[in-house]
């Protein structure tokens, strides 16, 4: 499947919009703690894939969950792009020089109390990654076209602080993404509204 690049440039905002936000559910009226992430589209010959991480058991937030790599803002960090770029090589240890940011996702409320900017950009081959292995247990690239395609987007429920909470999981092989991350790349996939991608 290949999947026009040009076409998810065009479909990102330019920068990222105050009150313009996707609204994960139960999050509606926590303090929220600003945060930024890089949502990384790898360009390989044959189709982009997506870099994803999963993090390590013990952290305090989102303990072995996948995730894009990112984190809190810092008083220091001028905007969301450096935030995730920053981040990005903390974690990862992807140099920035290999990074095009395309634009932004509208921002992302989580049920646990962040508000997240999605930060797409292509990321160019050849590239080597050193994981911090204190948050980082893995790194992993799964295909563009499958997780843009609707058919890989699986509704769930759960118990969560008294209330039936509802969320998106797109399994992947042993990987189960989920919550914020599979949410972030639901909002890119209605954007484009493709309507009916399938994975390579």
């Amino acid at each position: 499947m290949n999947i026009d690049l040009e076409r998810i440039r065009g479909s990102l905002l330019s920068e990222p919009l105050t009150g313009h936000f996707v609204q994960e559910d139960g999050g509606e009226d926590l303090e929220l703690t600003p945060a930024a992430v890089l949502f990384p589209i790898v360009r390989r010959d044959e189709f982009p894939t997506v870099l994803l991480t999963q993090r390590t058991a013990h952290l305090k937030d989102h303990a072995g969950q996948i995730s894009f790599p990112g984190g809190r803002v810092e008083a220091e960090d001028p905007s969301p792009v450096h935030t995730a770029l920053r981040e990005t090589e903390e974690e990862i240890g992807l140099d920035r020089q290999h990074v095009d940011v395309l634009g932004f996702l509208p921002e992302y409320r989580t049920g646990t109390g962040f508000r997240v900017t999605p930060v797409v950009a292509l990321v160019n081959p050849p590239f080597e990654l050193a994981l911090d292995p204190f948050e980082v247990a893995e790194a992993f690239e799964v295909p563009l076209g499958f997780l843009l395609d609707p058919a890989n987007h699986k509704r769930h429920s759960l118990h969560y602080r008294g209330a039936l909470r509802h969320f998106y999981a797109m399994p992947y092989g042993d990987y189960f993404i989920w919550g914020a991350t599979a949410g972030m790349i639901r909002s890119l996939s209605e954007r484009l509204a493709f309507p009916g991608l399938h994975a390579p």
